[in-house]
């Protein structure tokens, strides 16, 4: 039985075309909500409100952004979220280095099963590990403390970082370690002066994995810390709406103040991700 090709459609699934429909719909998806929150912090509530809907506001504000400031301590919120997230990250990122290291490297018995299990681990739900991680931070006193929130960030990020690097350094010459362990450095001296500084993509995408990953969480931030002093962005962002009102003006504000940190970090690492996620993909 014959099958009749459509001229031109090979050509059009495979070329230029499709890629650019492909990329104008993750361009649209990723970017029309970070412009409509934007413009939404940079209208009044009438505005907002009024009909027909305006997309670009006609009289730019900045008082929703003055507002969100006084209403809450939104600069305590954003101080809270980088240092957990900054602290949660360089944790996750030296845990992760020698575990993948060790997978990379060391003629382990079970490499397959524990990098099934690591696989496994990732894939848990965050609810369901919420009671269990509340009662062993009580257990040990953590609860009300950054503590709290960075062991958990760490342990929940280092699954996808851990195997984001196992490719990576199985991809670097065994020759240049050996090479500086004879010019004198113990093994760990090699991982850390030879093997890291090759597989930099690597390590800054894992680590803007799990900033991002530590910056976002809710569930946890809301449920280990009840001292106002030590609210997270997620969890302070949810005080502006009261019990008959959505700001949403002034939410948005809020919400911009905690996309831009996060939009430096990756502008400035930007080629160093592109090409981790790339060299990772290719290695993969």
């Amino acid at each position: 039985m014959s099958t009749t090709t459509v001229p031109g459609s090979a050509s059009f699934l495979s070329g230029k075309p499709l890629r650019v429909i492909a990329a104008g719909i993750l361009l649209v998806n990723g970017m029309f909500p970070a412009l409509w929150i934007l413009f939404t912090s940079l209208k009044t509530e009438a505005e907002l409100t009024a009909k027909p809907i305006t997309w670009i506001p006609h009289a730019p504000t900045v008082q929703n952004y003055v507002q969100a400031f006084s209403d809450q301590p939104l600069h305590i919120f954003l101080f809270n979220s980088f240092m957990v997230a900054l602290l949660s990250t360089a944790l996750t990122l030296f845990v992760a280095v020698l575990a993948a290291y060790a997978l990379a490297r060391l003629n382990l018995t079970y490499r397959g099963l524990i990098l099934s299990l690591i696989i496994a681990v990732s894939t848990f739900p965050l609810v369901t590990l919420l009671v269990p991680l509340f009662e062993i931070m009580r257990a040990l006193n953590l609860l009300n403390s950054w503590t709290a929130l960075i062991l958990p960030y760490t342990v929940l990020s280092l699954p996808v970082c851990t195997l984001m690097l196992v490719s990576f350094f199985e991809g670097i010459p065994r020759d240049l370690e050996n090479a500086a362990m004879i010019d004198g450095c113990t093994r760990m001296g090699a991982l850390f002066k030879v093997v890291v500084p090759l597989c930099a993509p690597g390590v800054f995408t894992a680590g803007i994995l799990a900033f991002v990953n530590a910056w976002d969480e809710f569930l946890l931030a809301l449920s280990f810390n009840s001292n106002p002093s030590l609210r997270t962005l997620p969890v302070g962002i949810q005080l502006y709406q009261g019990e008959f009102a959505f700001p949403w003006p002034v939410i948005s504000a809020a919400l911009v103040a905690g996309i831009v940190p996060v939009a430096i970090l990756i502008v400035i690492f930007q080629e160093r991700v592109v090409s981790g996620l790339t060299a990772g993909g290719i290695k993969g």
